[in-house]
């Protein structure tokens, strides 16, 4: 288990700077500068001089790449260009809370119902629930979750006038966009739950189950279900990634305080240390994900060893 995790420690880091020396240069690729305008109006150029100098945007590509590592190395992901007077970190530290929470709110909201969904079409295969529950996953993994996030506003927010539309001030103002976001992750999740379980239901060890007389109950949250959560797991820490970054999109939508909202931001102000501070930041949550994902599946199968390969 050592071996494996220091082995993964190092691949980790070698990823995590593979996508920073990458957004560093596709970002600087792009022509312009984040101080060429200023509300429309030309800069200064003696301005211009000393912003460029403050960071080091004077200085050769490999010198500013440089700079960027020795900063990040120290947890410093730089100040932001267009707020002088907030660094990254900072950007981080306030919105960051809030993406959490509406991403914890969509995986356990597509997690629980994407199992239930999958479990049930399973066990009524070929049944009205089993093609009700498939429809429904199709519909899911078909819209993208901005369409989804658009129509829930305009029927249930503006036709209907159950909901509030945006912002992110109370529990009502949480479920839309919880529901945008976790229309997708819950209809794979409950596809391969049900294609999972279907398979796990014919296996020997459950037949015996059903001959020893338990109750059906427990034959399949005890005996079927864990085994069928497998493929589930495998795939869980990539749809929480696609989550959290999907968010940026429905935190704009619905006018969310979080981290979505600096991204976009930066993008559009060419702001290179946010950029490379969320991408960086999201990066490390996206790699870590990953190896919680490794060592859970372990976890739920024993046959699967995480030892040194030879």
């Amino acid at each position: 288990m050592v071996h494996y995790l220091i082995r993964r420690v190092i691949s980790m880091l070698f990823t995590l700077l593979v996508i920073v020396t990458l957004t560093f240069i596709l970002m600087h690729s792009v022509p312009g500068s984040p101080f060429n305008e200023d509300s429309g109006k030309a800069t200064n150029e003696a301005i211009m001089a000393n912003l460029n100098a403050r960071y080091h945007l004077d200085e050769p590509l490999y010198m500013q790449f440089f700079y960027y590592l020795s900063s990040l190395a120290q947890g410093d992901l730089g100040i932001s260009m267009k707020q002088s007077d907030t660094s990254v970190n900072e950007l981080l530290a306030r919105g960051f809370p809030v993406s959490a929470e509406l991403g914890t709110y969509a995986v356990l909201l597509a997690v629980l119902t994407g199992v239930s969904l999958g479990v049930l079409a399973a066990l009524r295969h070929n049944g009205v629930i089993d093609y009700l529950a498939m429809t429904l996953a199709v519909i899911g993994i078909s819209v993208p979750s901005f369409i989804m996030a658009t129509f829930l506003i305009q029927q249930i927010a503006v036709n209907w006038g159950i909901l509030p539309v945006a912002t992110w001030t109370s529990w009502k103002h949480m479920i839309l966009p919880t529901l945008s976001l976790a229309t997708g992750p819950t209809a794979i999740i409950a596809r391969l739950t049900r294609s999972s379980m279907l398979e796990v239901l014919t296996q020997e060890y459950i037949q015996t189950a059903q001959a020893k007389g338990l109750h059906p109950v427990r034959i399949v949250v005890v005996h079927a279900l864990k085994n069928a959560m497998l493929p589930v797991v495998t795939v869980l820490g990539t749809l929480v990634a696609s989550i959290l970054t999907g968010s940026f999109v429905i935190e704009k939508i619905f006018a969310i305080p979080g981290m979505g909202k600096y991204f976009v931001e930066s993008i559009n102000n060419r702001d290179y240390s946010v950029i490379m501070g969320t991408t960086v930041f999201y990066s490390i949550l996206l790699i870590v994900m990953l190896l919680l994902v490794d060592l859970v599946y372990s976890l739920l199968d024993p046959r699967i060893k995480l030892h040194q390969q030879k």
